[in-house]
């Protein structure tokens, strides 16, 4: 009779953690999940539940589209591997346009519960103050922006190296019924029809340009919240506060958040707004609608006085403000071999955006990567990384080594730039010639058809 293999430890139940869990699992391999949320005088500058797989800033996995962006590319890998963070998250998706988006406490409800359910997973809710024990030889570390700082101090021990950090911004979630339907109006950019089939998953609010000049104004000498002892921590470009970005350029809200092209208000539609606030879809109900892009550091008495001069949000009730937290992350290069291993302790794996991914998409991915090499390894058999024409693999490229030498390593979402290049068509699947404007885009779809293919010839394999 063979014996069932000895357990994996994974630590950390965030999505990274959640979907390790999952795919070793489904490998036949036992798994013991540790969360820290849950035991007493236990949490985080971030969470709210102790629920696995909660979604701390915003609510969206971002586009869905596979065959144009690389985010839905990544979906795609991810569906096609039987993530249960896809799977979970199309199950409970709400309207957000071309984006994939989630009732935010359902999906964390049904991850949770599939996990406990598993009958080869135990779920402890315990704190891993310092390195694991030594009898623990195969452990996942996914601890994710928020590794609790006994746990972070040990690893630096270890490799000798400094942590590199840098600020994560919360954006503020509104109730719908104070949102003032006289002025907002809900459209989807470029009437887009997201994975949900709706077209209208935005509300829409206007500015002139004497409302935006006020707006910035007020961003700009709002008190902010200050950090002395991470001031000379960056921020990550990808989520900025919305002040720091008014810092930057009184024009960079209308190219950034606030860009007001693809819409428009049905009431005036001759006359095209300044700018526009999005407000997306956040909880299954319709009842929660999030802030997109409007992370930020300003205090809480502030937020409600400047975003209540938002056109359409005059009287808007607030069910969070936004927030900031540090994230944490490794230098991955240099720390990291290819099967995602401590080089300094190769029993230890890492993922998710501890290894210097971002995003919660990018996250979840490394953690079904680690989960199926780590299974890989307790049952004796050989498994490397996906191709580099894959989003997974291009992004296991970027954070082992696919940053310029000499250069600092720093976070980054899954892009095109990522996976190895093509030479845009010229001309279609038909023999047409593709206009010059049309190439990148054609390039983009040939990428992702490339990657669908290695992607499904890696796991054929595997």
């Amino acid at each position: 009779m063979t014996s069932s293999p000895s357990p994996i430890h994974v630590i950390g139940g965030g999505l990274a953690g959640s979907e390790a869990a999952w795919q070793i699992a489904r490998a036949g391999v036992p798994v013991i999940l540790h969360e820290m949320r849950g035991v007493p005088g236990i949490k985080t500058d971030a969470h709210q539940t102790d629920g696995l797989a909660e979604l701390v800033c915003s609510n969206s996995f971002r586009s869905d589209d596979w065959e144009y962006n690389a985010v839905g590319l990544l979906h795609a890998e991810m569906r096609a591997l039987d993530s249960i963070i896809l799977s979970c998250g199309d199950a409970h998706q709400v309207p957000a346009g071309g984006a994939l988006a989630v009732d935010r406490e359902g999906f964390s409800e049904a991850v949770t519960a599939q996990l406990m359910a598993h009958p080869l997973i135990t779920v402890v809710r315990e704190e891993i103050a310092g390195i694991p024990p030594e009898d623990w030889d195969n452990v996942i570390v996914s601890t994710g922006p928020l590794t609790s700082a006994a746990l972070a101090d040990a690893i630096l021990k270890t490799t000798g190296e400094e942590s590199l950090s840098f600020f994560d911004a919360i954006a503020p979630i509104i109730h719908a019924d104070s949102i003032n339907f006289d002025i907002a109006w809900r459209q989807s950019r470029y009437d887009k029809v997201g994975p949900g089939g709706d077209a209208a998953a935005y509300v829409n609010c206007p500015m002139d340009k004497a409302q935006y000049d006020a707006f910035i104004d007020a961003l700009l000498a709002g008190p902010k919240t200050e950090f002395k002892e991470w001031e000379n921590v960056p921020y990550f470009d990808g989520c900025l506060p919305i002040e720091v970005m008014a810092e930057r350029g009184r024009e960079t809200l209308r190219h950034g958040p606030m860009k007001p092209v693809g819409l428009t208000n049905p009431r005036d539609p001759t006359v095209k707004a300044h700018a526009i606030v999005q407000l997306r879809q956040d909880n299954a109900l319709g009842t929660l609608f999030n802030m997109v892009g409007f992370q930020t550091k300003l205090k809480y008495g502030a937020q409600t006085d400047i975003f209540r001069m938002i056109p359409g949000l005059e009287s808007a009730q607030f069910a969070r403000l936004g927030g900031l937290h540090r994230n944490t992350f490794l230098n991955s290069p240099k720390l990291l071999d290819r099967q995602l291993r401590l080089k300094a302790l190769p029993r230890l794996r890492f993922a998710g955006q501890v290894t210097g991914v971002e995003g919660y998409v990018e996250s979840a991915a490394l953690g079904l990567l680690t989960g199926r090499l780590a299974a890989a390894e307790r049952l004796g058999r050989d498994l490397a990384p996906p191709p580099p024409e894959t989003a997974i693999g291009a992004l296991v490229e970027h954070i082992t080594g696919g940053h310029l030498e000499g250069s600092k390593f720093q976070p980054m979402n899954i892009n095109y730039g990522l996976l190895p290049p093509l030479e845009a068509p010229r001309v279609d699947e038909d023999g047409k010639k593709i206009p010059p404007k049309d190439r990148g885009r054609a390039k983009k779809r040939l990428m992702s058809i490339r990657a669908m293919e290695s992607l499904k010839a890696w796991r054929d394999a595997a």
